[in-house]
């Protein structure tokens, strides 16, 4: 199986990183937090310190299905300032998963949300459209080799709909059941 690698930058925001990495692990999905300095200990927003699997120097993406980025400030333009971080996206050949501010400060400026349908945390959307999204007031987009998500509250969502496109609604489902999340379909996204 392909590996997903979520990386942290200081000011990440914490619940965004971290539900993903656990969703994604419950699910049996190999996944990697990487941090972008030569530090594997990151700060996120609210002042939780993660120690993150690997350093961005340590990592290899060649084996990579999923970048995934999480929000928060200054998380999300701590992402972008960084070169490697941004050659990787812009050369990636599989999916990109961002959440929050990321969609607009990072994968925007990219140009990699050109014709793409988005969501974004909210006052983030002028950036978005301003990089080519077609912006979308919902928790949670999901498209073939594109997830973005709104904020900290769409969290599961994203996670779980990382999970579906790369294992499949039943699997999602399955995850989402066991940790007492209801839906009775994967419908919670679009």
């Amino acid at each position: 199986m392909c590996r997903s690698f979520i990386f942290l930058a200081e000011g990440f925001e914490e619940i965004e990183a971290i539900t993903v990495v656990d969703v994604l692990r419950r699910a049996g999905m190999d996944s990697k937090t990487v941090s972008i300095t030569s530090d594997r200990s990151v700060t996120g927003a609210h002042g939780i310190t993660v120690m993150a699997d690997m350093t961005l120097g340590d990592a290899d993406f060649g084996d990579a299905e999923w970048l995934i980025l999480p929000g928060g400030m200054p998380g999300a333009t701590n992402l972008v300032s960084n070169e490697t971080v941004c050659s990787l996206l812009k050369e990636h050949k599989g999916k990109i998963a961002a959440i929050c501010a990321s969609p607009g400060v990072v994968l925007a400026p990219l140009g990699l949300l050109e014709g793409r349908d988005a969501t974004c945390y909210p006052g983030f959307e002028d950036m978005c459209k301003k990089g080519g999204a077609h912006m979308h007031d919902v928790p949670v987009m999901a498209t073939r080799d594109l997830i973005t998500g709104n904020g900290p509250s769409a969290a599961m969502r994203f996670a779980l709909a990382i999970v579906a496109n790369s294992l499949g609604d039943a699997a999602a489902q399955q995850v989402g059941a066991a940790m007492i999340f209801y839906p009775k379909t994967m419908n919670f996204y679009f």
